[in-house]
């Protein structure tokens, strides 16, 4: 059974923390510190498909964008664009398979790379970043999810941002996910029946 780790979070509104305040009298009284309508607006900008590509999803064989394309493999996301990327794991990242991204026009701030689920050793994290600062880029190196979500935001800020990434060999879920994808699967059957 393959799940697609799910990057939304749950939000929850704040509109019913209260602070206290002090009236013309002198009185002291508890006011919302949301003033409004009551409605609170959420956007969830990793689906917004004007922001740029965002990654939505991940699973051991790949990918899914928010675009609704799955990629299989490793991956080279920017702003506008995916390419496959030629590695298959922590070892085979070196000056040659970076070199993408050093000959990139306009030239990106931040690579950001995401090795899967393994933990990079200090020697591997020093010969990349000494490899990134010699062509003037700043990286960083994340777990695959951490990477995903920093590169989501970054992209949404209209930051020149690129990120290298290996789908994790193992992937952790709860109970959410679980029934997350139950409710998804629910859903499509639904959909199907509804056409018949």
């Amino acid at each position: 059974m393959c799940f697609i780790y799910n990057l939304k979070r749950s939000v929850y509104s704040t509109a019913s923390i209260l602070r206290r305040t002090i009236n013309t009298s002198g009185i002291r009284r508890h006011t919302k510190a949301y003033d409004c309508d009551g409605k609170t607006k959420v956007n969830i900008f990793n689906t917004q498909q004007e922001l740029g590509i965002m990654i939505t999803g991940y699973s051991q064989y790949g990918f899914r964008l928010n675009n609704d394309v799955v990629v299989i493999g490793p991956i080279a996301v920017f702003p506008k664009s995916v390419l496959s990327w030629n590695v298959d794991n922590l070892n085979d990242i070196n000056e040659n398979s970076l070199s993408l991204f050093t000959t990139l026009e306009p030239k990106i701030d931040v690579l950001i790379l995401g090795v899967g689920d393994q933990t990079p050793t200090s020697n591997f994290s020093k010969k990349i970043l000494y490899f990134m600062k010699t062509h003037k880029i700043n990286v960083e190196v994340l777990r695959t999810e951490q990477a995903c979500a920093t590169f989501n935001f970054l992209n949404a800020e209209n930051r020149m941002v690129a990120s290298a990434l290996i789908p994790p060999v193992h992937i952790t879920y709860n109970e959410n996910d679980v029934m997350g994808s139950n409710v998804n699967r629910l859903k499509q059957v639904s959909f199907v029946n509804s056409d018949k």
